[in-house]
């Protein structure tokens, strides 16, 4: 069993991505975001590393119903349709519309992970079906990894908490931790710190109290709901999609 879990891109070595089993988790907001967005109804998110890009994404593309959304610094892009909150990709904006996102933290880490084998989102808002399709990894594979967003490709509380639910959800009481790196272990001590309830951890990081200050405390509770938006992103030659249920929630 090997187990990884990453703070942040940076921390990725070279080569580590490559045939593995990837989650990777941007809790405050973007692995949020794109779960409500493919829960009510968009077609597919493409992730883009500039503002730049997914301008030239979506020129390229070129459809109608083609919507460009994200933030940098925590606030909505100018001239985008959508900023980078959960509260905004209701049924009536994203339902049939391809979104090109950008955003601070999240599309980077999506990006860094060339190479593997498949990869997935997770959050607290899709907690489920992640621990089912990570699983399925483990019992078909032997492994998977979890790739942090971080703040600023650094480490971010936020995110490494949730890295620690969805390991311990993974792992139960039965698992040894035999095959676990530190960081994995790190992650399991901060869920044993901070309990079960979401909205703590959240609010203790920078990133949650960087998102209180902008006026945006009602995405963090938001993005505190567990299994509110019960999909499975998955991210495959730069599009993210809804992948099929996970076997072991058939």
């Amino acid at each position: 069993m090997k187990l990884d879990v990453v703070f942040s891109p940076l921390g990725l070595l070279p080569g580590q991505a490559t045939g593995r089993t990837i989650f990777v988790i941007d809790i405050l907001r973007a692995s949020t975001v794109i779960c409500a967005a493919l829960h009510h109804g968009a077609r597919a998110v493409l992730p883009a590393s500039t503002t730049e890009e997914a301008l030239r994404l979506a020129q390229t593309i070129g459809a109608p119903d083609v919507l460009l959304c994200g933030e940098r610094g925590g606030l909505p892009i100018p001239g985008f349709a959508l900023g980078n909150s959960p509260l905004e990709m209701t049924p009536d904006a994203v339902r049939g519309r391809t979104l090109v996102m950008t955003t601070t933290n999240g599309t980077p880490a999506l990006l860094a992970t060339q190479g593997a084998a498949s990869v997935y989102l997770a959050a607290a808002a899709n907690l489920s079906a992640a621990v089912a399709a990570a699983r399925d990894a483990l019992d078909a594979r032997g492994e998977f990894m979890i790739l942090c967003a971080g703040r600023e490709r650094s480490f971010a509380l936020d995110d490494a908490y949730a890295a620690g639910r969805l390991l311990g959800a993974v792992l139960g009481s039965g698992r040894k931790r035999a095959g676990l790196n530190d960081a994995a272990l790190a992650s399991l001590d901060l869920v044993r710190r901070y309990g079960t309830a979401w909205e703590r951890p959240l609010r203790a990081s920078r990133g949650g109290s960087d998102l209180v200050a902008l006026g945006f405390d009602a995405d963090l509770v938001d993005a505190a709901r567990e299994d509110a938006y019960p999909v499975l992103p998955v991210y495959h030659e730069r599009r993210i999609t809804a992948a099929p249920p996970p076997a072991s929630l058939l």
